[in-house]
């Protein structure tokens, strides 16, 4: 699920795509910020390999990941060892505020895509720091939003909030456009500018606003909740051992809408959105290699 979209960007993107295309423009991928599977592979390689050189500057350990570990973090946003998907949603929503703990990504325990994407030699090196060095580490590592490893920030196409090593080595790799808070997969914009889509889309928000929610579009749900989030907790450093009672009714106030407004979603993507995305990305990439 991709959250980098603000809203009421998508409207004016569907008006500046133009004319719907027959076929994806050359060199354009299925993957994360339109890249290929292959420049998606060594765009994670030079990413990792950047953070350990940078982690090495700062004086400490930091064993560059592989993609099938970074593919995994990636992975694991809307799922927990043991639970499908849909267990997942009925019971936690997006997993953005129902999953929060405030601890550190290294340190989390049950549900954290921030752990997987790490890797367990980094997650071990951690665990064997002072209190004071890990603190030291992690804010080498990820400046002050230590929730938003490279991993997690791929997956959701926004590396705005990232920090330390972590966007130092991002920005040697990837294009500035793709470091901006508004950026939005330009294979996704011609999605939503297919008429079908866009009728779909229409129908979606109807649905969604006679149960009471009121979104232009389903990317804006899981940033909306996190914007929400991310204010209550000032960007995650704020543990929830550690929160007044009132942070602790806002943030349970604030898991119940996750829930409520996932479940209301769910069965309206799975059977409206879907289903129509799939066909027009055949289209769009039928005659072009993954």
């Amino acid at each position: 699920m991709k959250a980098a979209v603000r809203i009421g960007t998508v409207a004016a993107l569907l008006w500046l795509a133009g004319p719907v295309a027959a076929q994806a423009p050359a060199g354009m991928g299925t993957e994360e910020f339109g890249m290929t599977p292959k420049q998606l592979v060594e765009s994670v390689d030079k990413v990792e390999a950047l953070i350990s050189q940078c982690m090495r500057e700062q004086g400490f350990e930091y064993v560059a990941a592989d993609y099938t570990t970074v593919r995994r973090g990636m992975s694991a946003g809307h799922r927990m060892p043991g639970m499908g998907e849909k267990e997942f949603f009925a019971a936690y929503g997006f997993g953005v505020s129902t999953t929060y703990t405030g601890a550190p990504p290294q340190l989390a325990v049950g549900y954290s895509p921030g752990r997987e994407g790490l890797g367990e030699r980094n997650i071990q090196n951690f665990k064997k720091l002072s209190a004071a060095d890990q603190v030291a580490y992690n804010r080498a590592l990820f400046g002050e939003n230590p929730g938003y490893t490279f991993a997690v920030s791929l997956d959701r196409e926004n590396f705005s909030p990232t920090g330390g090593c972590t966007r130092k080595a991002i920005v040697q790799v990837f294009k500035p456009a793709d470091m901006t808070v508004t950026y939005y997969n330009p294979k996704d914009a011609l999605i939503n500018k297919d008429p079908r889509m866009k009728a779909a889309l229409r129908k979606w928000v109807v649905e969604m606003r006679k149960a009471g929610f009121d979104y232009a579009h389903p990317d804006d749900i899981e940033y909306d909740i996190r914007k929400r989030l991310d204010a209550l907790t000032i960007n995650g450093t704020i543990p929830v051992d550690q929160m007044t009672p009132a942070q602790r009714t806002a943030l349970s106030e604030l898991q119940a809408y996750e829930r409520r407004v996932v479940a209301k979603h769910i069965p309206l993507r799975d059977n409206m959105i879907e289903p129509i995305e799939a066909k027009i990305i055949e289209e769009l990439f039928s005659r072009k290699p993954s």
